[in-house]
């Protein structure tokens, strides 16, 4: 039976994530995810696509907050601001949040090396999800591109990364042939790259997620939102943070329609609770 093999939570929006051994899905999605953002001056939310560096900072939820690590850094602890969301942000169904702070702030920009402020959400109802993502105004939302609650399979990840593997060696027979230089040796596609907030493992088709209508796992149940259009970030390597050509150039061969590359699917909570790594999840 399928299982849950990773659970992974991402307070900050583009900064590393933290793997969890069971996680509280709440009906934004699961808690704590996604509840802060790195805007500049005028509101503009700052993410890896530009600053693939933010990467290789972690974010870690903590009581009442947020706990910031990168290396060479000293850690910062931020807690929830208590103050009004009122700073303006340039961002779908959202028009304000409210601001961690000069210690924050300062921490965020030296990071990214422009100036930065650290925002919270502070009650995510008011910020409904998008209908052409398959969600309506009362599904809460956090700060989130496009679905609460993000999925993968490991069946579907190694058919991509198979797809890869053919690629590469067919660029460098190619090379070979003219005589150019041959590409570097290639690594195997880390799911990290995709940002999946739940993994499913087990005995499945690749790409079957595609179909699936709603999933059982622990105490929660979730329905199916819309497929998951990838974009940039998954170039960047989790681990160095340098930008390549894979998995979208694998992407646009095989898994390509309605100008997206697809991989993953959103689903939204309709019952919530607790889900734990190895419980076993219903497809339905």
């Amino acid at each position: 039976m399928p299982f849950v093999s990773a659970l992974t939570v991402y307070p900050v929006k583009s900064l590393a994530g933290s793997p969890l051994d069971a996680m509280t899905v709440d009906p934004s999605g699961p808690r704590g995810d996604r509840r802060w953002m790195l805007v500049d001056a005028h509101g503009e939310t700052i993410t890896a696509r530009k600053h693939p560096g933010m990467l290789g900072a972690r974010a870690t939820p903590v009581d009442g907050g947020v706990h910031l690590s990168a290396p060479g850094r000293e850690p910062l602890v931020v807690t929830e601001p208590a103050g009004p969301a009122d700073v303006p942000v340039r961002m779908s169904r959202l028009e304000t949040a409210t601001r961690a702070g000069d210690e924050a702030d300062a921490w965020c920009s030296a990071l990214v090396g422009r100036p930065a402020r650290l925002l919270w959400l502070d009650d995510p109802a008011r910020r409904g999800m998008a209908e052409k993502h398959g969600g309506t105004e009362a599904d809460p939302m956090s700060l989130n591109d496009s679905g609460p609650l993000h999925v993968t399979t490991t069946a579907s990840l190694a058919r991509l990364d198979a797809w890869a593997a053919e690629l590469h060696d067919e660029r460098v027979e190619r090379a070979l042939t003219r005589g150019e230089p041959a590409p570097a040796a290639r690594e195997a596609l880390d799911m990290r790259r995709f940002r999946p907030n739940l993994v499913v493992d087990g005995d499945l088709e690749a790409f079957a997620e595609d179909g699936w209508s709603s999933l059982a796992v622990g105490d929660v149940e979730l329905r199916f939102a819309d497929l998951c259009g990838r974009c940039v970030m998954t170039t960047i390597d989790p681990d160095t943070q340098v930008k390549g050509r894979e998995p979208l150039l694998t992407l646009a061969r095989h898994r390509r329609w309605d100008g997206e590359l697809w991989f993953g699917v959103q689903m939204v909570p309709v019952r919530t609770g607790r889900i734990g790594v190895g419980d076993p999840v219903e497809v339905r």
